[in-house]
């Protein structure tokens, strides 16, 4: 993965170009990382579904008589998908379409989608938000039991699943778990990276310091967002075995993007992307 992560812009100075350029979109493999965490070996399908939700806050583009035009983008990329998509790439890209005329939003929207659907090796989804539905996008926190109300004593930085139990003795039940303590850092840059996580489970009752001090310890770990929750996800499944299990993340925003990744074992749709007061 180092090895492939060296040909990415990441963590490298870069000029920006203002007329649109699709080679900018840097791909990442899942398959690597997976691999670290048992996912995917000898072509098995993952234990989860879902899709990386991605909010795009710096879109410009130029209409035919040259009049700056803007949006909003949500992406939708599947997590079958067999690649993501590089942060910092992502960005160039979108700053590409700065002096780019464009017939039409529709004409945008649809190259958008068809250039990430290449990127990604899976078909996907793009909605662009114009100004005039900007009052539409709501904040919203996640819901669920705040673990970090708990009073706990912290000294480990990098994860560990041992922190993971249930209480055999009591019937399964459904929980959601929501902390804001989430933090880990760019596996290229070392640069923070924030979140709020909100976790749902049917099983055995979690231990709820555990689970905090096991979210508590992502905070010096270097992996992307869409790889720390599903790192957390098999963790969970594998210490806690819930016959249900979804893990869903929304970390703020760099250079005006936000990923937010969902996994989930069991039927259910995906959340509607709404950002939190922290994004």
């Amino acid at each position: 993965m180092s090895s492939f992560l060296e040909q990415s812009p990441l963590g490298k100075p870069a000029a920006y170009q203002a007329q649109y350029d699709a080679s900018l979109l840097f791909s990442i493999p899942r398959a690597q990382k997976r691999a670290e965490i048992g996912v995917g070996v000898e072509g098995s399908p993952p234990p989860f579904f879902g899709a990386d939700m991605w909010t795009c806050f710096e879109l410009s583009w130029l209409n035919q008589k040259g009049k700056p035009q803007l949006a909003i983008v949500h992406c939708i990329v599947p997590a079958e998908s067999p690649r993501i998509i590089e942060s910092k790439s992502f960005k160039l890209y979108l700053n590409s379409f700065n002096n780019t005329r464009l017939a039409n939003i529709e004409a945008l929207q649809m190259l958008l989608q068809h250039d990430l659907s290449e990127a990604c090796g899976s078909t996907v989804s793009v909605k662009l938000i114009p100004p005039e539905l900007f009052a539409s996008e709501k904040i919203q926190e996640l819901e669920g039991v705040l673990l970090d109300r708990l009073d706990i004593d912290c000294d480990t930085y990098l994860p560990n699943p041992d922190f993971l139990k249930v209480n055999l003795e009591e019937a399964p039940t459904e929980e959601t778990f929501v902390s804001h303590l989430l933090k880990s850092n760019c596996l290229v840059t070392g640069q923070p990276d924030w979140a709020s996580i909100q976790i749902k489970t049917y099983g055995h009752p979690m231990d709820e310091e555990g689970l905090l001090k096991y979210l508590v310890s992502f905070r010096n770990h270097n992996e992307f967002h869409e790889q720390c929750v599903e790192r957390i996800f098999m963790d969970i499944l594998r210490a806690c075995k819930p016959s249900k299990l979804a893990v869903y993340a929304r970390y703020t925003r760099r250079g005006g993007l936000d990923i937010n990744p969902f996994r989930a074992n069991y039927p259910v749709a995906l959340p509607t992307n709404l950002r939190t007061a922290r994004q």
